[in-house]
């Protein structure tokens, strides 16, 4: 059902997102402001599911894009997305009637809540990667055949490049470089499409549940609970399924550059409490993409690997992480339309370099998951799983 997003919403979104994002997605403070401010200005945006949309809708993406930790330094104008989207209405000849996320991370869930206000246009609950992936091709949008092209990218001091790329590959390598020269990150409008496409192909439901998670945490804070608790729980009635906590600790080490665009590294965490005497180690680009204990692999991507900081349950970026944070790592498992054998080739481990398979969240900790449930469609990987 349409509802109308306030800057209350915005608060709440912000750190739900930030937790989808698993790490990356941009920095959620910038944008959080970013959108609160375009809201107060402009008004609420309304927020519309797909199937509130005509399948002849014209749909323009809209995203930050580049290396988070450049952003912490350049914060972005305000208004470089709507110059992206206003670019490419003017190449298509067609007027956007809606906007939605490419990822539901960070500062990417709150760039079409800033064109949204001030372009006055509806903000649709679903995006193209279910958590924030770094790079363009890494979208269900691609995964189930959509051309990225045009996209169009624009920095804060007014340039706007329009891009048509031979596949969705080129178009990453090409919005890459034009985004490393506007001084590292950019915005970007790409995947125009149609409503029925964008139905077809959406994860849906993600800023409503980015809404709900934010809401849980704050809440669970006011009244003294435990706030990561409250992030695993608030995910349970959704298609992904409950999270699960994975270690506790501190970390240690963080081996973090900056190259080709995107934040690169490793983070080590020596366990506290149960987990006490053991090590984690976090790899990362952008976004945290497995996670080992002790030699042995507790998560990978595509599933969700977030890192919260162990009192507040809010997310902590790849781009803050620091040595002595207390952190808690928790999995969130991702929905079936993200785990397709065409999705794996994509965004799988060894898309990624590693030299290993997919495992999902519910096969690695079946016990867990029998006693708390998993949404339907996903009881497969119970039974295929040892008691």
């Amino acid at each position: 059902m349409a509802r109308l997003i306030t800057v209350e919403d915005v608060e709440y979104a912000s750190i739900g997102a930030a937790i989808l994002g698993t790490g990356g997605g941009g920095d959620p403070f910038i944008g959080k402001v970013m959108a609160q401010q375009a809201i107060s200005e402009r008004g609420p945006v309304t927020l519309l599911g797909a199937e509130e949309i005509d399948d002849d809708a014209w749909i323009l993406p809209s995203a930050m894009m580049g290396a988070p930790t450049v952003m912490i330094e350049k914060v972005p104008e305000g208004g470089e997305a709507v110059r992206a989207l206003r670019a490419i209405e003017a190449r298509t000849g067609r007027k956007a009637d809606a906007t939605t996320p490419i990822e539901c991370g960070g500062i990417n869930s709150m760039i079409p809540f800033v064109v949204g206000a001030r372009a006055g246009l509806p903000v649709l609950d679903g995006d193209g990667m279910g958590r924030a992936f770094p790079e363009l091709q890494m979208e269900t949008f691609h995964v189930y055949g959509l051309s990225g092209s045009p996209a169009a990218v624009a920095d804060e001091r007014g340039s706007v490049a329009v891009i048509e790329a031979a596949d969705n590959f080129q178009l990453e390598w090409l919005a890459r470089g034009v985004t490393i020269r506007m001084g590292g990150h950019a915005h970007l409008v790409d995947y125009p499409m149609s409503g029925a496409q964008y139905k077809r192909t959406a994860v849906r439901g993600t800023i409503s549940m980015a809404i709900a998670i934010g809401r849980a945490v704050s809440e669970a804070r006011r009244r003294g609970e435990h706030p990561v608790e409250a992030v695993c729980r608030a995910t349970r009635d959704s298609m992904y399924g409950q999270g699960i906590p994975l270690f506790q600790g501190k970390v240690v080490d963080v081996e973090r550059r900056t190259r080709e665009g995107f934040a690169v590294g490793r983070a080590t965490v020596a366990g506290l409490k149960d987990d006490a005497g053991s090590e984690l180690s976090i790899r990362f680009q952008n976004e945290y993409l497995v996670a080992v204990r002790d030699g042995s692999v507790l998560a990978t991507v595509p599933d969700l690997i977030c890192t919260l900081d162990s009192e507040t349950g809010e997310a902590v970026t790849t781009e803050r992480l620091r040595y002595g944070q207390r952190i808690t790592v928790v999995g969130i498992p991702t929905p079936e339309i993200m785990r397709s054998q065409a999705a794996l080739e994509v965004w799988g481990p060894r898309a990624f370099g590693y030299d290993l398979d997919f495992t999902p969240l519910e096969a690695r900790f079946p016990s867990y998951y029998r006693e708390c449930g998993v949404p339907p469609g996903k009881e497969k990987y119970l039974e295929s799983s040892p008691a």
